[in-house]
């Protein structure tokens, strides 16, 4: 397989850069017009079997270890469709909700969607690099480096919001791109509609808007400000903004309460800008570290690259305001493809130069086989005792972004996938235990939303109730018609509950070695000494 991308990469042919392939129909002009099958070794072609390649990757993994404690909770959102939610705007619950209507329940069913997602960022990283001159080298090493880099190995295999966050940032990217070099202002109207759903995704599509701002400001394309197409685009985005922005006023803004109590909680572990650019390295994947290196400077300093170097201050700027606000290292990555796109255009003009064409598929075995050896850190290709035992024999430590996961010997991404429907069996034993007048007033009511999630998506497999929960948007949907004269509580402590209720038994006790977060007992509480009704705003847990 090595040798077949190897060849692929390095078909050279004297007009390669003639190779355009529009996003409609993906035709493509070759240096010999006369061969039918010329446009299957050509630039987009191979981005589109890189893409393919990495589609069916995470297919063959989608099943893989369990359910992650977000996606349990997206698809209670999915339940719950609303214009807002306390943590994130509404998007991902109505990909969560689409994927169970159309597709089902199953893993690989709800992890289509962001594979593809990932499939399709390969496609529009590839297209980037042919906007911005590349020949078919570039295209395809800026598609397979996209294909190859960690942190999009492990978006694309989960149901989060930040599978489909590159395709917002980059979209818009490529509408920029086009705008500068065809001079259709026009154009701005597609990238309303994409910033729009980029914040209908998730906030920091604001930061990345703020840095391509700033890098209009500080270019010649400053010019673009003054054109009346990207002040409709602002208010297109804005327009397309303005349902959750609603629901946040009405709800008194709870997404800055929640990033409030986060910061005063001290739960992530902040990193200083040495380690944060550091952990970009290994987020990235080293081996892919010299290409977006070498894209920031053809951005900045290239003759080529001079006309679209406000996306290289757009990059600094988002990178600069993550470390000021001590965001997780993983918030800069939908911000490489446009760097790695650029990168492969500098690699393939020096390899040109240099007339050294042996390089190209030098590279490409290279960076093949380096994420091979690494494919287990980013994608669940192993049992998990296998990866264990791989993971000790790493040269380095992976990096944790929350205090809570110190403890666990696997990386978040994975711990989360497990225990919950185990944990779920357990509450159904303690459940079926209780007497049938107690079970019809007996509330299960989780501390954390993945363990609400995992009762709401297992327990009608166990005939239990839905779940209410004190955590994120389960306080919002409050304790429906609970007095808590009898709960099962998860996620909590026997003595801490002594102060709410009369009486607390162990009804049953979880063990997970993957997942220690989630060791906590399971708890039947009775006598609570206030009516739930009138103690539930004393309840919320928003961090």
């Amino acid at each position: 397989m090595i040798g077949t991308f190897a060849r692929l990469f390095a078909y050279n042919s004297a007009d390669e850069d003639l190779c355009m392939v529009t996003s409609a129909t993906a035709e493509a002009v070759e240096a010999d017009p006369f061969s039918k099958q010329s446009w299957f070794a050509s630039g987009p072609a191979i981005v589109l079997y890189t893409a393919a390649a990495k589609l069916l990757l995470h297919l063959l993994t989608a099943s893989r270890y369990g359910y992650f404690r977000d996606e349990l909770y997206f698809l209670a959102c999915g339940e719950h469709l609303d214009w807002g939610y306390v943590d994130q705007p509404p998007l991902v619950a109505v990909i969560a909700w689409f994927s169970r209507t159309a597709f089902g329940d199953s893993l690989l069913a709800i992890r289509f969607l962001p594979a593809l997602a990932g499939t399709v960022l390969v496609w529009l990283t590839g297209s980037i690099a042919r906007e911005l001159g590349g020949g078919r080298f570039a295209q395809a090493l800026s598609a397979l480096t996209v294909a190859l880099a960690g942190v999009y190995l492990i978006m694309s295999h989960l149901l989060t919001m930040n599978a489909f966050e590159p395709l917002f940032w980059m979209g818009c990217a490529y509408v920029i791109i086009r705008i500068i070099k065809t001079g259709n202002r026009k154009l701005w109207v597609c990238f309303g509609v994409l910033a729009g759903l980029g914040l209908e995704n998730k906030y920091s599509m604001a930061i990345f808007g703020f840095a391509l701002a700033v890098g209009l400001l500080l270019t010649p394309e400053r010019k673009l400000l003054a054109n009346k197409w990207l002040w409709i685009a602002a208010g297109i985005a804005f327009l397309v903004f303005l349902p959750n922005l609603i629901w946040n006023i009405h709800h008194h803004w709870p997404f800055f309460e929640l990033m409030g109590n986060i910061k005063a909680s001290g739960r992530d572990i902040e990193t200083g800008p040495l380690q944060y650019v550091g952990r970009q390295i290994l987020m990235m994947q080293p081996l892919v570290f010299p290409i977006w290196l070498a894209g920031l400077l053809f951005l900045f300093f290239s003759r080529k690259g001079k006309p679209y170097r406000l996306l290289a201050w757009a990059y600094l700027t988002t990178l600069t305001l993550f470390i000021l606000l001590k965001g997780k290292d993983y918030y800069v990555a939908p911000a490489y493809p446009m760097l790695l796109a650029a990168g492969a255009i500098a690699i393939e003009d020096a390899i040109r130069r240099s007339k050294q064409e042996w390089l190209k598929p030098a590279a490409v075995i290279v960076l093949i086989a380096g994420t091979v050896v690494l494919l287990p850190i980013a994608v669940p290709v192993l049992p998990v005792e296998t990866y264990l035992r791989y993971q000790e024999k790493l040269p380095f430590k992976l990096p944790r972004t929350e205090k809570s996961h110190l403890a666990a010997a696997l990386p978040q991404y994975y711990a989360d996938n497990f225990g919950w429907e185990e944990m779920t069996a357990a509450v159904a034993r303690v459940y079926n235990s209780l007497p049938p007048d107690e079970r019809a007033k007996t509330a299960i009511i989780g501390n954390n939303f993945g363990e609400s999630g995992a009762i709401d998506f297992f327990g009608k497999k166990y005939g239990l109730p839905k779940s209410i929960g004190v955590h994120q948007n389960y306080f919002l949907w409050g304790p429906r018609n609970y007095t808590g004269e009898i709960m099962i509580v998860l996620g909590d402590r026997p003595d801490s509950l002594r102060r709410w209720c009369k009486q607390v038994e162990v009804g049953a006790e979880l063990y997970d070695p993957y997942n220690p977060m989630e060791n906590d007992p399971v708890l039947v509480c009775r006598g609570l000494k206030w009516n739930l009704q009138e103690v539930w705003p004393k309840v919320k847990k928003w961090n």
